[in-house]
């Protein structure tokens, strides 16, 4: 897919989200949600940042490696000096002026990715991506934290093919899994087949491989992105290698984390 057209899909991303928190009433905005410490508020303004961050990264690269120096330094006090460091100015702005910052990032961020053709490389955490690979990952950020809107709400979204996106990327991160816990990656190649909300099928792997795992695509996202435990799922799980990479799927950067345990959902 070409960059402008996963541009595209990740602003229906947001507008999709926005759909879901704009009408809600000013105390549903301190409503907790499943990531450990965060509201609403701050499921937004994270967003808020990191979309601030990758417009950044698109148009000044020299100054973007400046944040991260900015950033590291406020790690050594800890995860809450992280928070602060990042959620705290969109914290103060109250929905509305949180709302008003994040619709306005987002038309930045837009404008910043028109600059961007397929073979650009974007500077980021760690090493560079690829602005495909950049402009995927932004968007499975919107839809996981989405989902724990959704799910601290109560409520449901329809599942889109935009799913794609999250789905490709929990596969090509197999690897990262293993390798982000300094294991070596497994051998043996799995399988994945996926029910698309439209009704078509994706597939990934070899084909023939004993390892495999079947069901929605939505499923499959949730699990990747740590929203479920593989075990609260509908996904049919073949093969020990299968489970044990979706017991730990990991499809975003970061230090290794654990996800939601069996019967968190």
């Amino acid at each position: 897919m070409k960059v402008h057209e996963i541009a595209a899909d990740l602003a229906d991303e947001q507008d999709a989200l926005d759909r879901i928190v704009a009408p809600i009433n000013e105390t549903a905005w301190s409503t907790d949600t499943p990531s450990p410490r965060w509201n609403i508020t701050d499921q937004i303004a994270h967003l808020a940042y990191f979309d601030m961050a990758a417009t950044t990264a698109i148009t000044d690269p020299d100054r973007f490696r400046s944040m991260v120096d900015d950033l590291m330094g406020a790690a050594a006090g800890g995860i809450l000096a992280v928070d602060e460091f990042t959620l705290g100015p969109y914290r103060t702005l109250g929905p509305k002026g949180l709302l008003v910052e994040w619709r306005e990032g987002r038309v930045r961020q837009a404008e910043a990715a028109a600059t961007l053709s397929d073979d650009t490389r974007v500077t980021w955490y760690g090493p560079s991506m690829g602005a495909r690979s950049f402009l995927t990952a932004r968007l499975m950020e919107v839809w996981a934290h989405g989902q724990d809107i959704v799910d601290a709400l109560g409520t449901t979204r329809p599942p889109t093919d935009r799913l794609r996106h999250i789905a490709q990327l929990g596969v090509i991160t197999r690897a990262w899994t293993y390798i982000n816990r300094k294991l070596d990656p497994p051998a043996t190649d799995v399988d994945v087949i996926l029910s698309a909300p439209s009704g078509a099928e994706w597939t990934w792997g070899p084909g023939n491989s004993t390892d495999t795992v079947t069901g929605s695509a939505l499923d499959f996202c949730l699990v990747v992105t740590q929203r479920r435990h593989v075990d609260d799922t509908d996904l049919a799980v073949v093969g020990e290698a299968t489970r044990d990479w979706l017991t730990m799927a990991q499809a975003f950067a970061g230090p290794p984390t654990d996800g939601p345990g069996e019967g968190s959902a």
